[in-house]
């Protein structure tokens, strides 16, 4: 009988979906299962003083078609770790974030639960330029 795969988490808000995010999902994706927790609209207003472009259900939507994610969701609390009811219940084995998603909070949230903590640095997919949604909106004229 096989080991079970093990249940790696990531959340963001994803906002303008990109290659950046897709390539950023499929090196979770190595580590086990993929489930995905997307910010709120409201979560995401209160953080970053912007409203989303896409709202939620949309983001969810384009999220879950993602061949990678096993399963997407919105999460139900808010600020920066939005996320908490949603981990408690899932309890996953791996919380995986770039290094600029990183955060002490993030660690010692991780760390309460027994959660490892992944911190992977940014990489494009093969042949395609590295994207942020911050340089989209920057060439976007800031929106």
């Amino acid at each position: 009988m096989d080991a079970p795969r093990k249940k790696v988490f990531v959340s963001g808000c994803y906002d303008l979906l990109h290659s950046g995010h897709v390539a950023f999902f499929a090196e979770a994706a190595k580590l086990g299962d993929l489930y995905v927790g997307l910010g709120s609209d409201r979560t995401i207003a209160a953080l970053k003083h912007r409203q989303t472009v896409n709202p939620d259900a949309e983001r969810l939507y384009m999220v879950k078609a993602i061949r990678y994610v096993k399963d997407a969701w919105i999460n139900s609390g808010s600020g920066y770790l939005d996320f908490t009811a949603e981990v408690d219940a899932l309890k996953p084995d791996i919380f995986f974030v770039n290094s600029d998603g990183w955060s002490q909070a993030k660690a010692d949230f991780c760390r309460a639960r027994g959660i490892e903590l992944v911190v992977a640095e940014r990489v494009p997919s093969p042949g395609l330029p590295a994207r942020s949604t911050t340089a989209l909106r920057g060439l976007l004229g800031g929106k």
